[in-house]
């Protein structure tokens, strides 16, 4: 039987050469059944095995039963080498299963689970010494878990300098050697924040207990690294970035990262949106693309009307609405008085001529739309419309009159959602 080596091994690696010395095949999953390596298969791969892989996560109604049969309870309880026998009739072979923890330096506190290894058997039985290799096997992988999730303060330091947060005159060679990726060559940046409002500026600051979850970054960190193995991710304020190095399909990161913002929002996580920038040219084009995303991920919630995934392409219009909005919200004087008259009108009526004229223009002018979505008669409507123009001396037939128009309602809408007056 061959040693089983620590090293500079990675997870996958380590799912390898578990196969060899113990014979079968192995996969590694995180506290929530979603596999993060594996090695290779063969013909003697089950069904759950298969699935498990292609959909990289376990089929639920197989979880389901595992948790029926104890085996997840036995996983968080003890260290030691879990049978689970083969089961003909559902077409699942024999598998030897133990959990990933992690110690805690406090005696008095539970080990973190970390993750499991399952080996399953195929048409040889497994290695006399298989259990022994899990158990080894087990320990690194708690290592390799624990580095991705702490991301020494070395590198974290160097990351923050090749996403533009700490400092200027970026050595891309020598940050490239260090992290072991390419300085050349399209990549992929993609940041994530939550959907908390405030909580995700892009400078990095926060009121208090509004930075991302140490946890939630060690969970976006360890995805990555399952989805590229030289991910390189940076938790920043309350914001979360992840370059992909060497990515140049837009598709194929698009689609994992909304598998993995629907994950997060199916198992009651955390609801993040995401913004991605893709290609990036090199890694010295890593901080412009990181400002990119930042420029959507600040932008008013129509940036993600199509989705809680987007990249500033697709949000473009959207986002530069909400600059021009924030330009004017930062300048009192461009702010057009005649709207107050409207405001005040309202206010003291009990009316809604703003709500109506924005319906209004929303729909290019078309009355009886504006008048179906608004729930009122279309002439009713009309005399709204006209009794706007006399309070405000606008007329909704200039072009020009009503450009200004929508963009001061957009002004208000803005400071209305900030609490603003």
């Amino acid at each position: 039987m061959r040693v089983l080596l620590d090293g500079e091994t990675d997870l996958f690696g380590l799912a390898q050469l578990v196969a060899q010395n113990a014979g079968g095949m192995v996969s590694i999953e995180d506290p929530e059944s979603h596999v993060l390596a594996y090695s290779a298969s063969d013909e003697a791969a089950d069904p759950l095995r298969i699935r498990s892989i292609l959909g990289r996560e376990g089929p639920h109604d197989y979880l389901r039963m595992l948790r029926e049969w104890g085996v997840f309870d036995r996983l968080r309880r003890t260290d030691e080498v879990i049978e689970v026998p083969a089961h003909p009739e559902l077409n699942i072979k024999r598998r030897l299963v133990i959990s990933i923890r992690r110690p805690s330096a406090d005696a008095g506190v539970a080990p973190r689970l970390l993750g499991s290894i399952w080996l399953q058997q195929g048409d040889r039985a497994f290695e006399p010494g298989a259990p022994e290799v899990l158990r080894g096997a087990s320990a690194i992988a708690a290592r390799i878990i624990s580095r991705i999730l702490d991301a020494p303060s070395t590198e974290a330091l160097m990351v923050q300098r090749l996403f533009g947060v700490r400092g200027e005159g970026v050595d891309i060679p020598s940050i490239a050697g260090a992290l072991g990726i390419p300085a050349h060559g399209p990549a992929a940046v993609v940041g994530f924040a939550a959907l908390t409002g405030a909580a995700a500026r892009s400078d990095g600051s926060a009121s208090a207990g509004e930075t991302a979850d140490d946890s939630l970054g060690g969970l976006i960190r360890l995805h990555s690294s399952a989805f590229r193995r030289d991910a390189v991710t940076m938790v920043y304020g309350a914001r979360i970035y992840v370059l992909l190095p060497r990515f140049r399909s837009e598709r194929a990161v698009t689609a994992w990262v909304r598998q993995l913002v629907e994950r997060f929002e199916r198992e009651q996580l955390v609801p993040l949106h995401a913004a991605i920038a893709i290609p990036v040219a090199d890694l010295a084009a890593v901080a412009g693309a990181r400002s990119e995303v930042d420029r959507v991920l600040d932008s008013p919630p129509a940036a993600f009307a199509q989705g809680r995934v987007t990249t500033l392409a697709e949000s473009r219009t959207a986002v530069l609405l909400g600059e021009i909005v924030g330009l004017l919200r930062g300048k009192p004087e461009l702010r057009d008085p005649r709207l107050e008259a409207l405001a005040d009108y309202d206010s003291a009526h009990s009316a809604n001529l703003g709500d109506s004229v924005e319906v209004y223009l929303r729909v290019h002018g078309d009355v009886r739309a504006a008048a179906q979505e608004l729930r009122v008669h279309p002439n009713t409507l009309r005399y709204r419309i006209r009794r706007v123009e006399q309070l405000t001396g606008m007329s909704l037939a200039d072009p020009a009159d009503r450009l200004l128009l929508e963009l001061q309602l957009a002004l208000r809408e803005s400071a209305s959602s900030r609490g603003e007056r």
